[in-house]
């Protein structure tokens, strides 16, 4: 049965991100490789370097301590360590067998002080048996007192003489250069890292400006009005690839300031058209009206066709003089002409456009709900109750008979200071392909230009722009069964 390791263990390792950490991880971990390249090589060359001058010192001591074990006359006393140096080792093999062994100690000053006997192991004893005798250095192992280079030659009396130098000094002299490395390294890397950090930081500040003014970029509201973009960024080296990004992104900024100024320039012209159109249709359209309904009261006789195209004269001037409107007044929002600001009781303006929508739309089920006390909000009444109005509207229109639309009044917890309206029903929903384009003008559910359903298109991007303007927020959540549109607005504190 297989185990699955824990999350922790599974995690995987994080990597920098940015591109600072990056830089400075990538240059200490360069200077620790580099660090550990020159320690292992220094350590290895300073280690061969010792033991090869331990194993000068070894063949220059010849075999006199090791003979002096069995021949007090060739070296004056048994064991005499006369020359030789503390830590020297002497063994000799006789048949076979060991005769002595014995260690210098260094405390052999007399004839009755001589260098100690030291027992060795059964281990010991073989590594010892198994060198060669031709006079060649090899490693041995004296587990308690430590390694030794050692030379075996054959002696006077078919016996064999061993001959050792210990190798504690060689290893206490490498431990020692080990530790100084080991400091002398991490202080290096501790001062690069710092070092680093600061000149990484300083080369890539260019890269902050680049950063923080698209930052500032994107806080601007480019998506409406003339937009002052941020100061451009100073001239760097244009040779470096941080001053080709910024040199890039001063460019860039140009190019977005232009179209801002040619996006803006266009919309200007085409508010001022639809103003200028707005007030030019006006005229004419009173007097299309007044003579069509001149012609309806006139006393003599009409043919049913004359009077039926008469009546649909008049009804299409009405609806086109409301689509005027409507256009002066999203050209009035769109040039940012104050609204009135007065206290508004939302309660009855609510309660007032959801009776005038139920007489309009008897077919659908309204359900109204209201807080106990007013809800006021300062704004101008009239707009006010004709976005209400154009989103019950909406929900009117596009809902079959037998619909229920709720509206909700309500205020929101503190200390958010607002007041919403819900109007949800549970009709058909709205397309997800309309949804992003919704309160934009002339959008209808349709996607064409139908009006078989009576609207215009431009009764929610009223709404939005009425909201908008007294510093509120429309929203829509949608799906089949049902639709909410949500309208916040600042209240004034009870």
């Amino acid at each position: 049965m297989k185990r699955s390791l824990p999350r922790s263990r599974t995690r995987r390792i994080r990597l920098p991100r940015s591109l600072r950490a990056r830089l400075i991880s990538g240059l200490l971990v360069l200077l620790a490789l580099a660090c550990a390249t020159v320690g292992i090589a220094t350590t290895v060359a300073l280690h061969g370097f010792l033991v090869s001058k331990v194993d000068q010192q070894l063949v220059q001591s010849g075999v006199r301590y090791a003979q002096s074990l069995e021949h007090p006359d060739a070296g004056g006393l048994p064991g005499d360590t006369r020359a030789q140096s503390v830590g020297t080792f002497g063994a000799r093999l006789a048949d076979g067998r060991l005769a002595q062994a014995a260690i210098v100690d260094g405390d052999a000053d007399d004839a009755d002080v001589g260098a100690d006997a030291v027992t060795l192991s059964a281990a010991e004893l073989a590594a010892i048996k198994a060198l060669p005798t031709d006079g060649s250095v090899h490693d041995l192992d004296l587990h308690e007192d430590g390694y030794y280079r050692v030379r075996a030659v054959a002696g006077r009396d078919q016996d064999i003489l061993i001959t050792g130098m210990p190798l504690e000094g060689v290893e206490g002299a490498v431990h020692r250069l080990e530790m100084v490395e080991l400091t002398v390294f991490a202080i290096a890397l501790a001062v690069t890292g710092v070092a680093g950090a600061l000149w990484v930081r300083l080369s890539l500040r260019p890269l902050d400006r680049v950063a923080a003014t698209a930052v500032r970029v994107t806080e601007l509201p480019l998506e409406s009005g003339a937009v002052a973009l941020p100061p451009r960024l100073p001239d760097s080296d244009p040779d470096t690839e941080v001053g080709q990004v910024g040199t890039a992104f001063n460019r860039m900024l140009g190019h977005v300031e232009t179209a801002l100024a040619s996006r803006h320039s266009s919309e200007e012209r085409l508010r001022s058209f639809a103003a200028d159109a707005g007030h030019e249709l006006r005229t004419p359209l009173a007097a299309i009206r007044g003579h069509a309904e001149l012609a309806r009261l006139h006393p003599q006789p009409q043919a049913p066709e004359v009077a039926r195209a008469l009546t649909r004269i008049q009804a299409e001037s009405v609806r086109m003089g409301a689509i005027v409107d409507d256009l002066l007044l999203l050209a009035r929002l769109d040039a940012g002409r104050p609204l009135a600001r007065e206290e508004v009781d939302l309660t009855l303006l609510v309660l007032d456009a959801v009776s005038d929508a139920q007489v309009a739309g008897p077919g659908q089920h309204w359900v109204l709900d209201l807080p106990e006390t007013p809800v006021l909000v300062t704004g101008d009444k009239d707009r006010l109750h004709q976005a209400v109005a154009n989103l019950l509207s909406n929900a009117r229109l596009h809902t079959p008979a037998g619909s229920t639309v709720r509206v909700c009044l309500s205020r929101l917890p503190q200390p958010l200071h607002l007041v919403r309206l819900v109007v949800a029903d549970d009709g058909p929903g709205i397309p997800e392909s309309l949804r992003s384009t919704l309160f934009e003008r002339f959008t209808r559910g349709g996607g064409g230009r139908s009006r078989t359903d009576g609207g215009s298109g431009l009764g929610l991007a009223i709404a939005h722009a009425v909201v908008t303007a007294h510093q509120g927020e429309l929203t829509v959540r949608s799906r089949p069964g049902r639709t909410e549109f949500r309208l916040d607005l600042p209240c004034v504190d009870p």
